[in-house]
């Protein structure tokens, strides 16, 4: 008799719907696959991955109010046991770097097939790291996982407590005192000693230089390619 496959629960985040509904509804369809969950942003990944406890997180990598980096961070404290795949469309070498230094499992481009996701998928709950083979071909990976390993990357938020780069990534985005107290449920006066200790820790002078500095970090980032803000991936 032949053995049963493992099922895997999988959860998939992305704040477009298309990309969201399409991936759930491809890997709905695969016998070892269990979708769980599907999320919007990465607040609400964080928060669904502790409730439904997935084995891999499909992450998407820039999302509006908490990038697919600070979710995954946040998820792998709480679920250490979680893997978590990137995926992007526009990556670049600080982008890969950050990610594994995040602690991504894996990281796939998003023009890639439902195949090398499903592979994907099968590699990482064996604890084994993946990545697209287009990365393979236009990057140095073993380079970039030695820097990433070495800490070479630095941009300065690394003396960020995890809700300062939070803070940041919306002062980043153009949003208001107001708008950051809101999202994060605080008062105002904390979200003001957030950005006090943010500008003391980077040095920053005023608003402008935190959002420049949020941009440098990939806190805010286009994918369509670097030095470009927005929100479409």
């Amino acid at each position: 008799m032949a053995e049963r496959r493992r099922i895997i629960k999988v959860m998939t985040v992305d704040d477009h719907a298309v990309m969201r509904q399409g991936l759930s509804v491809l890997l709905g369809h695969v016998d070892d696959i269990q979708v769980v969950g599907a999320a919007s942003d990465g607040r609400q990944a964080v928060q669904l991955a502790q409730e439904l406890r997935p084995d891999v997180l499909l992450m998407d990598a820039v999302m509006p109010g908490l990038n697919g980096l600070e979710a995954t961070r946040q998820v792998k404290h709480t679920l250490p046991n979680a893997q978590v795949i990137m995926l992007s469309g526009y990556v670049d070498e600080d982008q890969l770097i950050d990610a594994i230094s995040a602690g991504v499992d894996g990281y796939i481009e998003k023009s890639t097939g439902i195949d090398e996701v499903l592979r994907a998928v099968r590699t990482v709950v064996r604890g084994t790291k993946y990545f697209s083979r287009s990365l393979e071909e236009k990057f140095d990976l073993p380079a970039l996982l030695l820097q990433a390993q070495e800490g070479a990357r630095t941009t300065g938020i690394e003396a960020l407590s995890p809700r300062e780069r939070e803070v940041l990534q919306l002062i980043g985005e153009a949003s208001s005192n107001q708008h950051v107290a809101e999202t994060l449920s605080i008062s105002i006066k904390t979200v003001e000693a957030h950005l006090t200790r943010i500008k003391e820790k980077l040095n920053a002078r005023n608003r402008g230089d935190m959002i420049r500095m949020a941009l440098r970090a990939g806190l805010v980032r286009d994918e369509k390619g670097p030095g470009r803000t927005g929100t479409e991936t």
